[in-house]
């Protein structure tokens, strides 16, 4: 049957799908909009359970604050093409919109809420049929708290919320905090909220790096006092090309290998207890300094920290919580 160009104008509102992809289901559906919109689902579906292993390693990131709620939402996709396709964006905000209004709890809660006649999956299986891309919601967040703030970095790729626990401040405040998020991507908002598991993993990796370093040193300062450089001794390989290039001896490679034998497990033998938890110590505040937001630099006055910055506008502000969520490679 004729299919009339303002009824695939209309089918095309309806559905957001392509011209021809109107005027096909409207031709298959001979003129049913009801049976149309369910054939353009369809291969929606199709599109979507046929692509289901695919990277959907693309996306728009999207962040909005109002008064005591911040929320972020990841819509992914496969191609930057399709990322930046307005009416990928539009969907992704009207998403964005459904969460700051409901307040799900969660992801899965979020994917079943209804927009107009259609759950939130079903609005992104749509669009992955008009595309022919896969798409998935690959991400929400949200913070609660008196004051909150969303920043979305140019691009729409990394977006950071934060919630303080003092609101009516000047906003700029609350913006330079969720621009050090998205900047330096802390992983707690203090000591106290590092995850004790990460600490320990830390501590382990610290410790072995410390026994190697100080065992390490007194190998090189054995091979130094030999008069042999540690550098053209530091591996066999090493070893072996420089006896070639003539920069040492085979007697001065026999000399290094034994060096590193005893040396290295009588240092090893005779390691400080105390020293090495010195050191480890002194890592795992460097971890708390550069990784945890309050103690953080901040990147518009490195002399100070991120809490002080706060304290400078009000000495009772800090931040309580916060969220960051990106699609870029790190």
């Amino acid at each position: 049957m004729a299919v009339s160009m303002a009824d695939i104008s209309k089918l095309r509102t309806m559905t957001g799908a392509g011209m021809m992809d109107c005027k096909k289901a409207l031709t298959e559906a001979e003129g049913n909009f009801d049976k149309a919109v369910e054939l353009i689902r369809k291969r929606g579906q199709a599109i979507a359970a046929k692509r289901s292993d695919r990277d959907a390693a693309q996306g728009c990131v999207l962040a909005a604050a109002n008064g005591d709620f911040a929320a972020i939402v990841a819509l992914k996709c496969e191609t930057d093409f399709v990322a930046k396709n307005a009416d990928f964006v539009a969907l992704t905000k009207q998403i964005l919109d459904k969460a700051m209004e409901v307040k799900p709890a969660s992801l899965e809660a979020l994917n079943s809420l209804m927009i107009g006649n259609s759950s939130v999956q079903q609005l992104i299986t749509d669009r992955s049929g008009v595309t022919g891309e896969k798409m998935e919601l690959g991400a929400y967040e949200f913070v609660n708290g008196p004051a909150t703030l969303a920043y979305i970095h140019p691009g729409n790729m990394l977006a950071s919320i934060v919630a303080f626990n003092e609101a009516g401040l000047d906003t700029q405040v609350y913006k330079d905090v969720a621009m050090q998020v998205a900047a330096m991507n802390p992983i707690a908002v203090d000591e106290a909220g590092v995850p004790a598991e990460y600490v320990a993993k830390e501590r382990e990796i610290a410790t072995e790096k410390t026994k190697a370093e100080l065992v390490q040193k007194q190998v090189d300062g054995a091979l130094s006092k030999a008069g042999i450089n540690p550098a053209h001794v530091d591996s066999e390989a090493h070893i072996e090309s420089n006896i070639e290039k003539g920069w040492i001896t085979a007697e001065q490679a026999a000399k290094a290998r034994e060096i590193k034998e005893t040396v290295g497990a009588q240092a090893a033998a005779n390691l400080k207890q105390a020293m090495i938890d010195g050191i480890v110590n002194g890592r795992i505040q460097k971890i708390y300094k550069e990784q945890t937001l309050l103690n953080q630099a901040f990147i518009k006055e490195a002399k100070i920290n991120v809490a002080q910055y706060m304290a400078s506008v009000s000495k009772s502000l800090t931040c309580t919580s916060f969220k960051r969520f990106t699609l870029n490679q790190e």
